[in-house]
């Protein structure tokens, strides 16, 4: 023991989320850099960050102490009146003490939670041993007693956690800072001690490193509390003391009075003890026929797999050999009965019909993954490295990710939680962190900064991964504009620096979108566990502790695409087209790669963007491979390395394959000598220098890291084996570095040939069966919003499909086909519940189709199908069929609900008559004159939330399209932050605003047929133009672009459509597809443009794998003619176009 021993035990990490900011690796490296030999975790209620914690501290040579602050309620831990949340420290001792604390934090974060995560006394004395505990800070309850002038209570309190903990486990906590109570406090803990024979600590209470850190963690309770730093009334600190002091310090402040509160605190940290076990695996129990063992079982059913596979009781010798291979593997790692439970799962979820993806990531690579039906596509067949997956000479967990449908995810949740039982799956937690633009906002709101300023700063953090700008210090030092800015304005210089503290920091934690854990034991024997909402488990460590654990993670990832297919599967069978076994689909299917070379890449999983399309369109597709090549080339990487354009170039012969090596044809022909895949690093390593595949495989994890050392090692090892294999060592260098370049761009084939394998699927079904497709396609996209949905049915019909509003006697619930037509589902209906769907629908079933409007009545349940339902399918257009006056309906429905209602036999028949005779009666409409389509627009816009049959703006789009350079879709794209964006829509409503001075002002609101857009027009003009305006006519916007609050115009120029071509310069919009382009490119296309002189502006469109720009060219302008639409495609060679 040091002659002034002190260690750190009342601790927060940033997982006190807002509260405490000490990342885990700042706090051990601090620790040891002063001298002390142990530190403690005591974050708010959670142990969030203990595993991380443990880590960190034992990579510093330091010991780390796994505690937690919690809050007690000493009316119980169930109680929910009051809030009695008083702090304690509790540290573990041993292993049974950190298990017993993770009980008592599970059942605080569980049952306990009210406000804050609780525990009570009883719930303490049941988990107690092998805890040590200290009374807190001010918010304990011995300190409250104090406070309160109760000596007596302070004393029985103390007395009680001394007899729950056990005799020389319970500690009263002394703390210097400047907050008057705590000195009352202090003296009054000193004299209990002493008096009743009870061992002093002292603590910091530590939540931040530096003193002069308590300005921007005032700042971080700004944002946890959403308040405002000027708010006199708001929740902060008093003081700057709660930084990380120094044993020193310590001493100055406690050690001349109670030496002996600054020794306890070694002597704690010596006692404890707790050693977390990594590097074993943790399976649950599988349950296995009686006489087999995992092995046997495993090896059972993957062989048969395989001959299920292969449709033959004798597979090809190449298969069986891999097969042995591979199970050989999974034996000796240790892994069968991982291997078993994820077969278990994915054959449950087939058998129960919910669908599963053909494979994610690495296992694509495993023909046993394949036998037993974990994956769908033959790793042969498509040379996929098992190797990727798992690498027999580093053992580690196989990581098996499933996607399944968004929709049935929960179904196979339920079957894994009935299997293994609810108290050992859950979900894992993950948490956020600030980033460096949510950081300055948050900070900006914090300092009460107004939105336009923050955004002004923000719009200067780069957030492209490119950049190479990972942090804001980078920022300031790679963007000139932000540098000026921070140098001149103190403003800004204060935003930035407290933002650059507190980004990085574990914001708030959630649900991970796929991962859960399944246990051999309960949860929370195993791991801390937290609830959110009503009744969901999730673990409190993340994903990477979890791994280091042991424990079984696996990942389901719900995929809207699968769900998508299961509804086109659906409808093919629905529609009388038979059931469609997609196992058994050709993989040569000719119209489906035609139609992919076209460009029809709508709803195609993965090659729907528009840059996606545009590679799609110059590669023209031709095989499964190109394909797979596809899902890997379209990345920042291979695109703006060139990688994309040699492998178009060399497929179409435009330029001859090249290879670094002879030794390397076999590995890189099937991508023209590019280098484009991970597992051809491995091939490469493995034919050329020797390397076994499991070695490769080490290689290129090593190239990912980059870590200079181990380069260098495996640099001479590849070059050593290659001369071996007669490789002249100067050409086996230099191809090393070329390998070492791409293996930073390669992409796992396993998981690109997995995925393209759905979106072959999802091409082949539109290919083959479009009607069927795109109705679930479509019907994937209901519960967005409206505008959205609105933009896919456009983008739809655009394809050539018709798509048709609902109708009362064809639709059903979602979009569905009928022959070549889409149409429209009844619950896309405002005010048209469920129920009101089901009772149509069945009713039509069960009687037949509705006849007549009467004949609706009688069929269906007036409880449910009410007068406001059936209102909104006038207005949809869903009673056209059978009467196409919607005026003439909607006028007679308020006396067909009458005479309804009066010829009811009973209250629980509203559908039934007496008298047959009185039924077949049916009521007269009154004939009158329909709604112009104007209204009838209208009235779908208000039943359904968007236009269906048409929209009012289209038949303009064609005329005005030259003479507005941004659509409102296209407006956050617009990057000419110094010309004015020119745009046109209808005006949808406009309300009138006063300035601060009093000044009336104009907001309005317009839209075009895919998106709308707020116009504000400040006083100077709206006199002017306030008396030009008419809801429902098309206007012209000129004006600058604002990002404020949203996306909004401020005017400088409103025209009306008698005066747009007189005042509006037409314009050119040349789009580009951009990746990889450079300045020579766009100079020799500029030089192209000028050639041809004339009237119109041009517009650039760039559409690249990260983003879409729009930019107007200031200084050109051309004549629109053939010609140059034909030189900018041939120059451009297909990757430019003019409209």
């Amino acid at each position: 023991m040091s002659e002034k021993p002190f260690v750190h035990l009342h601790v927060h990490s940033e997982y006190s989320l807002l509260d405490g900011a000490n990342k885990c690796d700042s706090l051990a490296l601090t620790t040891k850099e002063m001298g002390m030999d142990s530190i403690a975790i005591t974050d708010h209620g959670v142990m969030y960050g203990c595993v991380e914690f443990y880590n960190k501290c034992r990579s510093q040579g330091v010991k780390p102490i796994l505690g937690c602050e919690v809050y007690v309620d000493s009316n119980g831990y169930t109680c929910r009146e009051g809030k009695n949340q008083y702090h304690l420290i509790l540290l573990a001792e041993n292993e049974e003490g950190y298990h017993n604390l993770m009980k008592i934090v599970s059942v605080a974060n569980t049952d306990g939670f009210y406000y804050k995560p609780r525990i009570d006394h009883e719930l303490l004395a049941k988990h107690s041993k092998g805890l040590i505990g200290a009374s807190a800070c001010l918010g304990g309850e011995i300190p409250n007693f104090i406070l309160k002038g109760d000596n007596d209570g302070a004393l029985s309190r103390a007395a009680l956690y001394r007899d729950i903990l056990g005799d020389g486990n319970f500690f009263l906590e002394l703390q210097h800072n400047s907050i008057p109570e705590q000195a009352i406090v202090n003296k009054k803990l000193i004299e209990i001690a002493r008096k009743e024979n009870f061992p002093l600590i002292a603590t910091n209470d530590v939540h931040y490193m530096r003193r002069t850190d308590s300005e921007w963690h005032d700042v971080l309770l700004c944002v946890q509390t959403n308040s405002n730093v000027d708010d006199p009334n708001r929740y902060r600190f008093r003081g700057d003391d709660y930084y990380f002091r120094s044993p020193t310090e310590m001493w100055d402040l406690f050690g001349a009075e109670v030496p002996d509160c600054l020794i306890n605190t070694q002597k704690i940290a010596d006692r404890c003890n707790v050693k977390l076990e990594m590097g074993h695996y943790y399976l649950p129990e599988f349950p296995l026929p009686e006489g087999e063992t995992l092995e046997s079982y495993l090896r059972r059913i993957a062989e048969a797999g395989l001959k299920k596979r292969l449709k033959s009781d004798s597979p090809p010798e190449i298969y069986v050999n891999r097969l042995n291979y591979e199970l050989g593997v999974i034996e000796q790692m240790g892994f069968p009965g991982y291997f078993c439970i994820v077969a278990d799962i994915i054959n449950a979820a087939k058998e129960r019909g919910i669908p599963i993806g053909p494979g994610r990531g690495s296992a694509a690579g495993s023909v046993v993954a394949w036998s037993l039906g974990i994956t769908d596509l033959d790793p042969i067949r498509y040379n996929l490295l098992f190797e990727r997956f798992l690498n027999p000479e580093r053992i580690s967990m196989p990581d098996i990710d499933t996607d399944v449908s968004d929709k049935r995810r929960d179904e196979l949740i339920e079957y894994i939680v009935s299997k293994y039982g609810s108290d050992r799956v859950a979900q894992i937690i993950t948490f956020d962190r600030m980033k460096s633009k949510g950081a300055i906002t948050d900070v900006g709101r914090a300092l009460g900064m107004t939105v336009a300023d923050v955004r002004r700063v923000t719009k200067l953090i780069p957030g492209s991964l490119k950049s190479g700008i990972n942090n804001i210090g980078d920022a300031l030092s790679g963007v000139p504009d932000l540098k000026a800015i921070y140098d001149k304005e103190p403003a800004v210089k204060k935003l930035l620096d407290i933002s650059s503290n507190i980004e990085g920091i574990s914001r708030h934690c959630s649900q991970h979108a796929a991962g859960i854990v399944i246990t051999p034991r309960p949860l929370i024997e195993m791991v801390p566990v937290r609830k959110f909402g009503e009744s969901q488990i999730v673990t409190q460590y993340s994903m990477e502790p979890v791994e280091k654990l042991g424990l079984v993670k696996m990942d389901f990832l719900g995929l809207r695409t699968l769900s998508v297919i299961e509804g086109a599967l659906e409808n093919i069978k629905a529609n009388g087209k038979g059931e469609i076994d997609l196992d058994e689909i050709p993989m040569d299917d000719q119209k489906t790669y035609e139609m992919l070379q076209r460009g029809d890449t709508l709803g195609v999983f993965q090659l729907e963007s528009s840059g996606m399309t545009a590679l799609v369109v110059r590669m023209k597709p031709d095989c499964f491979e190109d394909l797979i090549a596809l899902v890997a080339l379209y990345r920042p990487g291979p695109l703006e390395s060139g990688m994309a354009d040699q492998y178009v170039r060399c497929k179409h012969k435009e330029e001859p394959v090249h290879f670094l090596h002879p030794a390397l044809a076999e590995s890189t022909k099937e991508t023209y000598g590019v280098i484009l895949y991970q597992e051809q690093v491995m091939q490469i390593a493995s034919s050329l220098a020797g390397y076994s595949l499991g070695e490769a495989d080490l290689l290129r994890r090593a190239m990912g890291k980059k870590k200079a050392e181990v380069m260098a090692e495996q640099r001479e090892k590849f070059i050593n084996g290659a001369v071996k294999n007669n490789v002249d060592p100067k050409k086996a260098g230099e191809i090393y570095d070329i390998i070492e370049k791409f293996a930073g761009y390669g992409f796992n084939k396993s998981h690109s040939a997995a995925y393209a394998l759905i979106s072959y699927r999802t091409a082949w079904l539109k290919a083959n069966y479009g009607p069927e497709f795109l109705a679930a396609y479509l019907s994937s996209i209901v519960g967005s919003k409206m505008s959205v949905l609105g933009q896919y049915i456009r983008s739809v019909r655009e394809a050539g499909y018709s798509v048709l509003p609902p109708d009362i006697n064809e639709s059903k619930e979602d979009f569905s086909a009928s022959g070549d037509i889409i149409r429209l589902g009844l619950s896309a209906v405002a005010k048209v519940g469920q129920s009101a769907v089901r009772n149509i629908i069945e009713s039509r079933e069960k009687e037949g189709k509705f006849q007549s409007f009467w004949d609706f009545f009688l069929k269906t349940d007036s409880r449910v199908v009410n007068r406001g339902v059936i209102e909104n399918l006038i207005k949809s257009g869903a009673f056209d069929s059978l009467e196409k006056n919607r005026a003439k309906l909607l006028n007679a429905l308020p006396s067909f609900l009458e005479y309804a209602s009066k010829r009811c036999s009973d209250s629980n028949q509203c559908s039934l008559f007496d008298n047959v005779d009185d039924a077949l009666i049916e009521p007269v409409m009154d004939e009158c004159e329909d709604f112009s389509v104007r209204e009838k627009l209208d009235f779908e816009k208000e039943s359904m939330g968007l236009y269906i049959s048409g929209h009012p703006f289209d038949n303009y789009l064609p005329l005005i399209r030259n003479h507005i350079n941004c659509t409102f879709s296209d407006l956050s794209l617009w990057q000419s932050a110094n010309q004015p964006v020119v745009t046109a829509g209808l005006l949808t409503s406009y309300k009138e605003r006063y300035t601060k001075k009093g000044d009336p002002m104009g907001v309005l609101d317009f839209e075009d047929s895919e998106a709308t857009i707020e116009v504000v027009v400040f006083p100077k003009l709206w006199s002017r133009y306030k008396p030009l305006l008419n809801i429902g006519s098309l206007y012209f916007i000129k004006g600058q672009l604002k990002q404020d609050r949203g996306l909004s115009i401020l005017a400088d120029e409103i025209i009306t459509e008698e005066d747009y071509k007189s005042l509006l310069t037409p314009h050119v919009t040349i789009t580009i597809e951009a990746d990889g382009l450079g300045e020579d490119f766009y100079g020799g296309l500029c030089r192209l443009l000028r050639k041809h002189p004339g009237k119109y502006e041009v517009l650039f469109k760039l559409v690249n794998s990260e983003q879409t720009i729009v930019s107007l060219l200031k200084s050109i302008k051309v004549d629109l003619n053939d010609s140059l639409c034909s030189e900018v495609a041939d120059y451009s060679k297909g990757r430019a176009y003019c409209s």
